[in-house]
């Protein structure tokens, strides 16, 4: 059965986004080391999974960027979590053929880590990662943690019913403040 790992950046204080959302705060610490750690940990995937919003925003994005992580984020295969019906978007056939799970959460999870092939690898949005860690699937956090704290935003881990204990696998520190921390439930 494959694992499903959660991949996300997060300030010290554990906000995955700003008080609206925004992100610009990541990239001031994305140097050399953190960008091949995060380009490595999208390769190992064998299904991005996310959001819808965060879906939308992913394929207006990646089809035409020559960043680093395009590659990864175009040819690896797509599932979108939408209770919506989904406009696909035309932008590139990787995103335009990406699956949509519409059923409960947790039962759409468990489905695809019966699959096989390599692990699935969430994104985000905060909402959807919220509701993630409130099932209790999630096998492997790699939480990339950056050198802010931003006082308010939208929060990693607010979905949670009682505290998760985690064990801590290895961490990785890099030269623009950046430390990556890979956590297992224990």
């Amino acid at each position: 059965m494959r694992r499903l790992i959660l991949k996300m950046s997060v300030s010290v204080d554990g906000f995955v986004g700003g008080r609206d959302g925004e992100l610009d705060w990541i990239f001031k610490s994305m140097d050399e080391g953190a960008t091949a750690w995060t380009v490595e940990t999208l390769w190992q995937a064998g299904v991005h999974i996310m959001g819808s919003r965060t879906f939308l925003e992913m394929a207006a994005y990646w089809p035409s960027s020559d960043e680093p992580f395009a590659a990864p984020m175009n040819e690896i295969p797509k599932v979108v979590f939408s209770r919506k019906r989904l406009a696909k978007p035309a932008h590139a056939a990787t995103w335009s053929d990406a699956r949509v799970a519409g059923g409960d959460l947790a039962e759409e999870i468990v489905r695809l880590k019966r699959e096989p092939g390599k692990d699935l690898l969430a994104h985000g949005g905060a909402g959807f990662v919220q509701n993630l860690g409130a099932t209790g699937l999630i096998d492997e956090f790699r939480l990339l943690v950056h050198p802010v704290a931003l006082g308010r935003g939208l929060p990693l881990f607010s979905g949670l019913a009682a505290p998760l204990d985690l064990s801590l696998v290895s961490t990785a520190a890099f030269a623009a403040g950046a430390v990556a921390h890979v956590y297992r439930p224990k």
